[in-house]
């Protein structure tokens, strides 16, 4: 049940912040992300653990989407604080996505390989969808479509490993191993 909770909560705020971003309400996607991280926080075994989590989460996003802002590659045209960060709404997202981790994509955890993969395909995927929401613009297409399977790629393995090490969540923790797939 926690699973599918969290699943369906995660896409709800995921749609308010992108639709409320095309719609001029940045603001829709940061308050849908409060609602999610309590439900997720009351959930939690170790609340701190899975705090600790999405503030990680949050600045891995912030940089990440600052760069692909401040290249050029992609753009905004509502929560945006400066011409070389990422918008607000979008480190809430990834802070969002940090409630997943444990969660409804703890079956990645020991496959970094396929974390990898999931993130080279699914990363440019879910920025393409953003933008046919109307939320994002990809403004060079290649080069942003290009960091972005490469940089979710490399950024998969390393938020599963760290969800692995900052587990609040219920259920059996084991110690991260190097290669399974």
């Amino acid at each position: 049940m926690l699973l599918l909770m969290n699943f369906a909560v995660f896409e709800i705020a995921w749609l308010s912040s992108v639709i409320g971003a095309a719609q001029q309400m940045p603001w829709l996607g940061p308050m849908a992300a409060v609602i999610a991280l309590a439900l997720h926080l009351r959930a939690a075994r170790r609340p701190f653990e899975e705090v600790l989590l999405v503030l990680c989460c949050g600045l891995i996003g912030a940089s990440f989407d600052s760069m692909l802002v401040t290249a050029g590659w992609v753009s905004y045209e509502a929560g945006m604080f400066s011409n070389y960060l990422a918008p607000y709404w979008i480190v809430t997202m990834w802070m969002l996505f940090a409630t997943t981790l444990n969660v409804s994509m703890r079956w990645l955890r020991g496959r970094p390989k396929l974390a990898a993969l999931l993130g080279l395909y699914g990363g440019p995927a879910s920025y393409l969808a953003g933008q046919a929401l109307g939320g994002i613009v990809i403004v060079n297409q290649f080069a942003a479509l290009t960091a972005l399977a490469l940089g979710w790629a490399v950024i998969m393995p390393v938020l599963m490993w760290l969800a692995e090490h900052l587990d609040g969540m219920p259920g059996p923790r084991r110690k991260w191993t190097a290669e399974r797939t």
